[in-house]
């Protein structure tokens, strides 16, 4: 057995797709199959299941994972326990957030956490996987990278503290070209002819992403996509109405919201840590950081500090 190919294996594992973890390893996707069926012809057991959504792991292959992963976790580890062997509340620390809350919610916070931690190198690392709704996958380490993870999901496995810290609303926003031409959505049924811009359809149907499913079956899409940006922009250039988090939607001077959380819904946010690292004082003030963040701008992340703009009153027929 190529002891290599375990990595490759657990890369594809925790990501649920080649591409995912050929982006991972910085290798292709025909390089991560290969080394996945050498590690299945050693082992003389399937350990995926190709499905529409991604890889499923067999039987055999939860076995591996559960065995793997422990080492796979202590490995990972070295080089920030190492970093962080010495260090008192200064030093180090990695943090993983969505990019929509790094933008609009952390980073308004940065001058005073720096001037109250001035030899702290705080490294904020945006990843989309963490803007998925849904839960975190079972296998594989979710703190593989970072030292503190704020996602928008709740850990399922793993040594890890972890703690809910507040909820990030969504609503419905559109351009106001758009709605002039398109006219208003006020209930459900309006949204029928409408064209939206919502989420892939391998995302979890929780909150938004379920409220966006039951309306696209009386709409047309006019585009799905993981990028918050990207649904942002194509809102602003009149391409439909955008599914948002509200924190992002309403503070876009060319948007308008349509529909609020009350109907959209909200994704839970979740602070988490690997339990030794927790102890260590300069993850805590991070830790702490986040916490006082989400709370002093949770009634934005609720969508509860929306001032409405009206819309003048739209001219011609309705469509």
């Amino acid at each position: 057995m190529n002891w290599d190919d375990l990595r490759f294996f657990l890369a594809v594992a925790g990501a649920g797709s080649l591409s995912g973890a050929g982006q991972q390893l910085g290798v292709n996707t025909t390089t991560v199959l290969r080394r996945v069926a050498s590690l299945e012809d050693d082992l003389g057991a399937r350990l995926f299941e190709r499905e529409r959504t991604g890889y499923r792991l067999t039987a055999a292959g939860e076995k591996l994972v559960e065995a793997l992963e422990p080492v796979d976790r202590r490995l990972s580890a070295l080089p920030r326990d190492f970093a962080a062997a010495g260090e008192g509340a200064e030093g180090g620390v990695r943090l993983a957030a969505s990019e929509v809350i790094a933008a609009n919610l952390l980073a308004l916070e940065f001058p005073s956490f720096r001037r109250e931690h001035p030899g702290l190198e705080l490294e904020i690392v945006t990843d989309p996987r963490l803007a998925s709704a849904g839960q975190a996958p079972k296998i594989g380490n979710p703190l593989k990278d970072v030292d503190v993870a704020l996602r928008l999901a709740r850990p399922t496995q793993g040594d890890m503290l972890m703690r809910k810290v507040g909820d990030m609303a969504y609503a419905l926003y559109a351009s106001p070209a758009y709605i002039e031409a398109r006219g208003q959505p006020s209930q459900m049924p309006d949204i029928a002819g409408h064209d939206l811009i919502g989420f892939p359809r391998s995302e979890t149907p929780l909150g938004p992403v379920w409220w966006f499913s039951r309306a696209e079956k009386s709409a047309r899409i006019a585009l799905r996509s993981s990028s918050v940006s990207a649904r942002a922009a194509a809102a602003r250039e009149g391409l439909g109405l955008a599914a948002l988090p509200c924190i992002m939607g309403d503070i876009e001077s060319d948007l308008v919201r349509v529909f609020g959380p009350g109907v959209l819904g909200s994704l839970e946010l979740w602070l988490m840590a690997r339990n030794d690292l927790a102890q260590l004082a300069h993850v805590r003030a991070v830790m702490e950081f986040v916490v006082d963040a989400v709370k002093r701008h949770r009634a934005r992340l609720e969508g509860r500090d929306h001032e409405v703009r009206e819309l003048p009153p739209r001219q011609g027929p309705n469509h």
